[in-house]
């Protein structure tokens, strides 16, 4: 097999997670088999019929029993040839391609060997002096979108590959499959290599999340029993993980969208003032936990510049994000993202405040930071640090008003995951790409009961997948009008 199939143990620690049980976000429990009789189909999925009521039916993915799928290779179907034997075991081709004959002797990513060191603590800024992990699930989409592409664009793809995203542990499922798979991944490259490996994950699953957005509610409800459920199946078990991955340094992006909508949305959008006291408690309960972990660093989310940017709000967000900081102590919050999932550029000069802007005084993300920045401390907040989702404003695209967020046609690639991007702002921990970009804002199809009217706007591009699935024809105009290029 050529060199360029040297493949890594720490790949091999990240598999790809099977279908979530979607239908327990209708209130129903998933079957017990994917063999289950289909009884009726819709837009979500399948139904059965087991014990007398309704149930989802979860497709069994073939990569949860097939171990190359984890290295980006499938399991042979037809060929018994063995081509080449390495570490993984046995390697054979069909059309054209490698695949994975199996090992008996390999029980996959669970046995490898990794140690667990000393406690690390952070010191300084997070992104500071570590190599940045690379997520394995978003490298397979990018494989998967390069097949399907020709010329530059594919040497662009290639590229993108060797640049550091965000882990969104956005259901209880993702979470449980892939937060240890990853910790373990970032810690065996650490041992290997003799020098940290830091790794960003994104916090999502609050009850009632997305309070304003069709697009990307989530899995629990606003109510008691699923606050206690994102406490005891969600936060715990993440915490837990965190307790025992001491030795290397994490970051987490918290809860997007979540503390924003509480600033502009409770007077107008019932959901969301449903949502506040549970908003306010699960923060409270997550930066209590979270926050006592030397080694672990937590960047609550701001919306981004047309969202909280105006005079009165960013001063009702200065008094929220302080009562929100108190109620977890004593766990520490180093700071705050900004444009999370969104296209807002770093610098518009062309923009000030006036009628395009809605009289916005903060019309970019540079001047919107500098202007939290001075707001926060003002409250009194003491640690007051920021990271911009760079992800996805490489420039100025063809929104109608600055504040669509949902697919924008014209989008490019921004500038890369870097610490100390700014000079002359030591406030600024990080450029990131929190966003893995080449997933979907939210479907285009208004039938779809996840529809948003902003994904049917007429600056947002379509037709579009539901949310978190892959929108090939956004990524490649990401990637063609990535700045700087690729």
């Amino acid at each position: 097999m050529k060199a360029s199939l040297a493949l890594t143990a720490i790949a091999a620690l990240a598999a790809k997670a099977s279908a979530d049980c979607w239908s327990k976000t209708h209130g129903y429990p998933c079957c017990s088999s994917a063999s289950t009789k289909v009884m009726y189909t819709d837009n979500d999925g399948e139904w059965g019929v087991e014990n007398g009521n309704w149930c989802g039916i979860v497709k069994d993915d073939p990569r949860e029993s097939c171990f190359s799928y984890t290295l980006g290779y499938p399991c042979c179907t037809s060929t018994t040839n063995v081509i080449y034997t390495d570490s993984y075991g046995r390697w054979g081709i069909e059309e054209g391609n490698w695949c994975f004959l199996g090992d008996s002797s390999n029980p996959g990513y669970d046995s490898y060997e990794y140690t667990i060191g000393d406690q690390y603590s952070f010191s300084g800024n997070p992104f500071a002096g570590h190599k940045f992990y690379i997520n394995p699930y978003y490298v397979d989409e990018v494989d998967k979108a390069i097949a399907q592409m020709n010329g530059s664009l594919r040497i662009k793809a290639e590229k993108l590959k060797e640049y550091s995203n965000a882990i969104w542990l956005d259901t209880i499922h993702k979470m449980e499959v892939r937060l240890e798979r990853n910790l373990r991944g970032a810690l065996a490259q650490q041992n290997a290599e003799g020098s940290t490996v830091l790794t960003v994950f994104v916090v999502y699953d609050l009850p009632g999340r997305d309070c304003q957005a069709l697009a990307s509610n989530g899995e629990l409800l606003a109510n008691d029993g699923d606050m206690e459920r994102y406490k005891s199946d969600y936060i715990d078990i993440i915490d837990s993980h965190l307790s025992t991955y001491k030795s290397q340094p994490i970051v987490l992006v918290i809860e997007p969208n979540s503390l924003a909508n509480l600033v502009t949305n409770l007077e107008n959008i019932p959901a969301c003032a449903d949502s506040e006291k549970y908003y306010l408690d699960g923060h409270a309960y997550l930066i209590k936990k979270f926050g006592s972990h030397p080694h672990v660093a937590m960047y609550l989310d701001i919306g981004h510049a047309f969202w909280l940017g105006w005079d009165d709000k960013r001063a009702s967000a200065a008094k929220i994000y302080s009562k929100v900081i108190n109620s977890g102590a004593p766990g520490k919050v180093r700071g705050f993202a900004s444009n999370v999932a969104n296209y807002t550029p770093w610098e518009d000069p062309e923009l000030s405040s006036g009628p395009d802007t809605e009289w916005n005084p903060c019309p970019d993300e540079k001047r919107y930071i500098k202007a939290m920045y001075k707001e926060f401390k003002s409250a009194g907040i003491s640690s007051v640090y920021f990271i911009e989702d760079t992800s996805r404003n490489g420039v100025k695209n063809d929104r109608y008003h600055p504040d669509e967020w949902c697919n924008q046609t014209g989008s490019g690639i921004g500038a890369r995951p870097k610490a100390y991007p700014v000079s002359g702002m030591e406030y600024l921990d990080a450029f990131y790409w929190v966003k893995p970009y080449g997933e979907s804002d939210g479907t285009s199809d208004e039938s779809d009961r996840h529809f948003d009217g902003y994904c049917g706007h007429r600056t947002a591009m379509k037709p579009a997948p539901e949310a978190g699935h892959w929108f090939q024809d956004f990524f490649e105009e990401g990637l063609k009008n990535a700045n700087p290029p690729l």
